[in-house]
């Protein structure tokens, strides 16, 4: 099973798809450079952030996590 820096690395992109970096960030509410680093796995998240991405998302913080 892949840690969980992987696992929200690979859902952000796959929820991204084609959008751009810029476009997809100001969707979920977080910095261009907090989602790059995120989906880079160079950055841990925090649970503000957390918080933040899923209430823009409308889902709970284990929908992010899995596979």
């Amino acid at each position: 099973m892949a840690d969980f820096a992987t696992r929200l690395s690979r859902k952000l992109k796959q929820l991204r798809g084609d959008q751009t970096l810029a476009a997809f960030s100001r969707q979920i509410g977080v910095s261009s450079s907090t989602l790059h680093d995120l989906e880079g796995k160079r950055q841990n998240v925090t649970l503000k952030t957390l918080e933040c991405i899923c209430k823009r998302l409308k889902c709970d913080i284990g929908d992010l996590f899995d596979t």
